[in-house]
């Protein structure tokens, strides 16, 4: 089986940090995001994964290249129009065959076995509050009857989660490509929701498949949120002396933490300092220093050094705010 991951995305909702680095390559938890969306994939028999990269893109290949071992192509998007002109894109070169799509910036607990195995064309579902944010399917007789993109007026809260299964492949580039050809536009891009639509139309029956935990890094509270949750299902880690922990807490083996009180939420990355401070629903990004101060709901990027008094931060990599 192969799989597409679209990676392509600015992350203008995470600047300043997405600036230096792709929104994907984010700490969260214990590891950068598209590591929690790739560990799991290693149960599947994997021919091949398809990453479609945009901005930014050489670091996303460098991290998957230095920590991965299976198969791996890069497609240069330049043009961000929407998912359904990225999967356009990555198609063109792809046979037809079994294929999961599954985006790079969204965390989703789901035994992909089954997942896979669920039928021959399979939507990953979940309920939400608010479903004019999303792509919304509605169900009728066990099978997905309709789909709409960001409706107005929603006749269902289920929710498009960025996971998708197809047998086969014909049909999706197909109604991809009619979709591209018309220029059509769905909240101002090319929907992959408008060619899933198609192949409905034209007699294909996807099994809606509900997912329970599904988690949105897309923006800073989000981000924090998804910490949060992933946190919890990480074992304690050691105490460390002359500082304390208020679980849950991540701290990297290569992290350096002296005289200070983490958590709760507190994820502490690779070769990061933390000296004399007090830290609360925090991220600390691989490398950076953090003295002398008290921080919540804050994000604190790579190479950074942050000292003084107390505050809520969303520092960019390579930063220095305060004394070192």
């Amino acid at each position: 089986m192969k799989v597409i991951i679209p990676v392509a995305g600015a992350g203008t909702r995470l600047q300043p940090h997405t600036l230096t680095l792709p929104k994907v390559l984010l700490h969260v938890g214990n590891k950068p995001v598209l590591a929690h969306v790739l560990d799991p994939l290693l149960k599947l028999q994997l021919e091949e994964v398809i990453f479609i990269i945009g901005f930014k893109g050489e670091l996303i290949r460098d991290y998957v290249q230095q920590n991965y071992s299976f198969k791996a192509r890069f497609v240069s998007q330049e043009k961000l129009l929407g998912l359904g002109y990225a999967l356009h894109l990555a198609l063109q070169a792809v046979d037809n065959g079994p294929l999961l799509v599954i985006l790079g910036d969204t965390i989703v607990e789901c035994d992909l076995e089954k997942f896979t195995t669920a039928g021959d064309y399979v939507l990953g579902l979940c309920h939400v509050e608010d479903p004019q944010r999303f792509g919304i399917a509605e169900i009728s007789n066990d099978w997905v009857a309709s789909l709409v993109e960001k409706p107005q007026h929603p006749r269902s809260d289920l929710a498009l989660i960025g996971l998708y299964y197809f047998h086969q492949l014909s049909s999706l580039k197909k109604e991809l490509q009619t979709v591209v050809r018309s220029g059509k536009l769905t909240s101002g891009e090319i929907q992959l929701t408008d060619a899933l639509q198609g192949m409905i139309n034209a007699g294909t029956r996807f099994v809606p498949y509900e997912v329970q935990e599904w988690y949105d890094c897309g923006k800073k509270e989000t981000l924090l949120q998804t910490n949060r949750h992933l946190l919890q299902k990480l074992p304690p880690p050691p105490d460390i002396e002359g500082s304390i922990l208020v679980r849950p807490v991540f701290t990297a083996p290569t992290a350096r933490i002296v005289n200070s009180i983490l958590g709760p939420n507190v994820s502490i990355a690779d070769g990061a300092v933390v000296e004399n401070s007090i830290l609360k629903d925090t991220i600390i990004s691989a490398q950076a220093r953090v003295k002398n101060i008290i921080l919540e709901n804050s994000l604190v990027g790579r190479n950074t050094t942050i000292a003084g008094d107390v505050q809520i931060v969303n520092v960019v990599d390579s930063s220095q705010v305060g004394s070192p």
